[in-house]
């Protein structure tokens, strides 16, 4: 299970998103977590590359909030497989519409919470609690009406708030994610702060894409400066 994992690692950090996951699927009936999460992850970066049919997107996402399930039931205390959960089931929500999206809200955001307390260092599920929060502050009306009638309390956050996560994420770890850097920009001008808005839009502007996220950043991060 070590020498798989390590080669997942390093090929993860190559980018090689294809090869990943046919290494980590040959071992989709494994009772490891750390190997579990793994493939929740490779599935879903499968899922997200544009080259990636409908059809199969939704096989992906499926099947990765299936391996993410069971890391958490192989084991409850893995930081990596409750943010994962969290994350594929907010995917699988986008096959299955808004009400189903709302519903899960409240579990995707206790999983998040769970893995920051797990492991406080986590950046990255720091920054998507902050996605959280910025989502729901940014519901349109209707969606809201929709919420309400559903739930007696519907989830519901402040721009603030997603501030306070994205800048929580980038103490924890400098410059970790252009889409952190992106959402403080955003947030910012949603804030009517053009002068902070500027400083981050310019940052995710210039940080370096090694992958197809990144340059989906900076050309979001562009277009947000050009129309300053």
């Amino acid at each position: 299970v070590e020498e798989v994992i390590e080669q997942a690692d390093y090929l993860y950090g190559s980018g090689e998103t294809e090869k990943l996951y046919r290494l980590l699927v040959q071992h989709k009936n494994s009772n490891d977590a750390e190997l579990l999460w793994r493939l929740a992850r490779a599935s879903r970066d499968l899922a997200q590359l544009s080259s990636t049919s409908a059809e199969e997107k939704k096989q992906l996402a499926y099947g990765a909030l299936e391996y993410a399930k069971k890391a958490l039931e192989k084991n409850e205390s893995n930081s990596a497989a409750h943010k994962w959960y969290g994350i594929c089931l907010s995917d699988v929500g986008d096959f299955e519409g808004i009400k189903t999206k709302i519903g899960n809200a409240f579990i995707i955001k206790e999983h998040f919470q769970k893995a920051i307390e797990l492991n406080p260092k986590d950046a990255t599920t720091i920054h998507l609690i902050g996605i959280w929060c910025y989502t729901f502050a940014e519901m349109p009306w209707y969606q809201r009406k929709i919420a309400a009638t559903l739930f007696a309390s519907p989830p519901t956050s402040t721009f603030q708030e997603a501030l306070r996560y994205f800048h929580m994420a980038e103490e924890a770890d400098p410059n970790f994610y252009s889409k952190n850097l992106l959402f403080l920009g955003k947030t910012y001008l949603k804030l009517n702060n053009k002068k902070m808005a500027l400083l981050w839009l310019s940052k995710a502007k210039e940080y370096p894409a090694h992958t197809e996220e990144d340059k989906q950043v900076q050309k979001e991060a562009l277009e947000l400066l050009n129309s300053m």
